[in-house]
């Protein structure tokens, strides 16, 4: 008689239930938010920690469901932080989170975010047994340390992988080798580049300061000649002609009789003031 599969526990029959809840809102219903709620709920029931295989799938499963929920909405920055909340250390990631997460940042160009939690997940002795191993270290080579210059890391890092046989360590090599060159290359157009802007705005700004000389050369000269034009002007004149005015305007009736004197008296002061600012000293040279 042949047995029965063997019934899950209460948690893992809940978190698979969510786990189904949470693919069909993001395959089929396109509902991203909804998805990862069901994913945190699912993650929650099976709590912190190491538990069965069949548990461990799931959560593996749900967080897999809730990283492509939050790259959906374009949330791509809590993915770590997220996943990290169930599986606490870098080292506990599951391989296929881990992939994703390098993927993920790879593509969003900021590979950078995946340099440590990378480099802590290969470096744990027990992850060296996962057959998963020599693919991650690839994907960790080729995604994060060789976008990010670190090509002396990377060498080291192959080198020194006893997981990766011959063929795969010179294939990697050779990958690091090439990516270098191209990083060197684009180093040199770079700064050449920035030569040449550095060389252009130079002349520009020396252009620059060659016309502002030559108008600040020109308005001393203007200012200079109508301080000397206005220190012959008869100031006392002007301004006792100004006071008549306000007097005959402000103060008086220009048709009151009373104010015939003031106005005769403005008039020749002008006559005097016009005279003087036409004077031979004030009237430009005449050429022929």
């Amino acid at each position: 008689m042949r047995g029965e599969p063997p019934a899950w526990s209460p948690a893992p029959a809940q978190a698979a239930a969510l786990l189904e809840e949470a693919t069909d809102l993001l395959v089929l219903h396109r509902d991203f938010a909804a998805a990862v709620e069901r994913c945190e709920a699912g993650c929650d029931s099976l709590g912190a920690g190491p538990g069965p295989e069949s548990s461990a799938e799931v959560k593996c499963s749900l967080c897999v469901v809730g990283i492509q929920a939050l790259a959906e909405m374009n949330r791509w920055r809590e993915v770590l932080s997220w996943v990290l909340q169930y599986y606490h250390v870098p080292e506990h990631l599951p391989p296929k989170v881990l992939e994703l997460c390098i993927l993920l940042y790879s593509k969003v160009r900021e590979p950078q975010v995946m340099l440590e939690v990378g480099s802590s997940w290969l470096r744990d002795q027990t992850n060296r047994s996962l057959p998963e191993y020599s693919s991650l270290l690839e994907l960790h080579v080729v995604h994060v340390l060789v976008p990010l210059g670190r090509f002396e890391g990377a060498e080291e890092l192959v080198r020194g992988c006893d997981v990766l046989d011959s063929e795969q360590q010179l294939a990697l090599l050779g990958t690091i080798g090439k990516s270098r060159c191209q990083w060197t290359q684009q180093e040199e157009m770079h700064s050449v580049t920035e030569e040449q802007q550095d060389a252009a705005t130079e002349t520009v700004l020396g252009a620059l300061s060659q016309k502002l000389l030559t108008m600040l050369t020109l308005l001393r000269r203007a200012l200079r000649s109508m301080s000397s034009h206005f220190c012959l002007l008869p100031y006392k004149k002007m301004l006792l002609a100004a006071f008549l005015l306000y007097l005959v305007v402000v103060r008086l009736d220009p048709a009151s009789p009373t104010a015939l004197p003031f106005i005769y008296k403005l008039v020749q002061l002008f006559r005097q003031a016009w005279a003087a600012v036409l004077s031979p000293i004030h009237r430009p040279p005449i050429r022929d």
